[in-house]
This record gives C-alpha cells, sequence and structure tokens, in this order.
C-alpha cells in the first residue's frame, strides 16, 4: 500500500508546465509564440543563443493589446518573468534581422501557472508522514536535477559547436599552410634551377 502511494505521489514530478523549444532563427528573418493566459497568471520565458554569430539575438514579450512587457536587443541569454493583468494572447518573439548572413540556434522555455500542491490537498489538518516528507524531499531534489540537466545541456551544446567553428577554423587554416608551403617550395625549386641555366648560359658564352 506504501509502495502504490510512492507511485501516486511521483506521478506529479512529471507534470509539465511549459514548454521547452531549440529552433532554428535565420538571418533577417523574426519568429514568433503565442499563448493563451488568464488574469493573474505568473508566467516566466529563459532563452539562450546556442550558435551562430556573436552567440546574440533581439527579444521582445507583449500583452494582448501588443504593449511591451520585456525588450532586449542582441542577448545572448536572459530571463523574464511577469503576471498577467488581463486574459489573452501573449507573444514571445524573436529577431535575427540586424544580422546578415548568420543563422542562430535559439533555446526557449516558457512556463506558466502555479504548480498544484504535491499531495494533492490545499489545506491539511495533520502532520506529513515519513513517506509523504520523503516524496516532497525527492521531488525537490528532482526539479534541481531536472534544471541542472538543462544548463548541462546547453553548456555543452555551445561548447560544442563553439569547439566545431574552431575545428573549422584550424582545417581552413590548415589547408592554407599547406598550399603556402608547396608554392614555397616550387618557388625555391624554380629558382634555383633557372641560377643553374645562368651558369650552364655563361660557361657557353665564354667557350
Amino acid at each position: 500500500m506504501q509502495c502504490l502511494g510512492l507511485s501516486c505521489l511521483l506521478l506529479h514530478v512529471f507534470v509539465v508546465f511549459g514548454t521547452e523549444i531549440t529552433f532554428e532563427l535565420p538571418d533577417h528573418s523574426k519568429e514568433c509564440f503565442y499563448e493563451e493566459l488568464d488574469k493573474d497568471v505568473k508566467f516566466e520565458i529563459d532563452y539562450q543563443v546556442i550558435s551562430g554569430g556573436n552567440y546574440d539575438v533581439d527579444c521582445f514579450v507583449t500583452d494582448p493589446l501588443n504593449n511591451v512587457l520585456y525588450e532586449e536587443e542582441r542577448k545572448q541569454y536572459d530571463s523574464f518573468s511577469h503576471t498577467t493583468t488581463m486574459k489573452g494572447v501573449y507573444q514571445v518573439c524573436f529577431s535575427n534581422e540586424f544580422s546578415t548572413f548568420t543563422d542562430k540556434v535559439v533555446y526557449l522555455e516558457f512556463r506558466h501557472g502555479d504548480e498544484p500542491p504535491l499531495l494533492g490537498g490545499t489545506t491539511r489538518t495533520t502532520a506529513l508522514t515519513q513517506l509523504e516528507s520523503s516524496c516532497v524531499s525527492i521531488h525537490e531534489s528532482l526539479k534541481v536535477v531536472i534544471e541542472s540537466q538543462t544548463r548541462y545541456r546547453l553548456r555543452e551544446a555551445h561548447d560544442r559547436t563553439k569547439a566545431e567553428h574552431l575545428l573549422e577554423r584550424v582545417n581552413f587554416w590548415s589547408i592554407g599552410e599547406t598550399i603556402l608551403l608547396f608554392l614555397i617550395g616550387f618557388g625555391q625549386v624554380m629558382m634555383l634551377k633557372s641560377f643553374f641555366s645562368d651558369k650552364k648560359g655563361t660557361v657557353a658564352a665564354s667557350t
């Protein structure tokens, strides 16, 4: 019976109260996301540019009346939270219009609403049992683990992209150096050949 109760309580850990998305933002373009929210609902956004150019993007958030709630230009990453004052469709937009030829890859997490009580009730008249206390502790620990994994995944993706760009530059530089060495070697051979040709011409003229 205790195992069944524990399983039921842990199901609340996997309830999703938001959206995580990674999308490509081409140059000279803008991408918007929409969410319909009720009044007095708190929402939070976290975003980060994973790859592309200088790892920056323009971002702005508007309410149903198109009032700007948040606006930042050329940010690599940031967070924003707000409590709605009206019901309607809220808009989160990302712009890469300032970039002339570089695409961007952007990570966005959108969370809204309050998490329901873990134990399924709003009021309690008795203290938590040892099993319930353990469930609450595990729940909080799992939330920290999920947040840490998200940060590590973003850091790994960002570092991998930078490493791949560095590898491309090293490869191009190596190819350029190889071609330059061949050209210098060929030039030296031709120069030495010309020296011997001049000597042969001088000897023939003296005889």
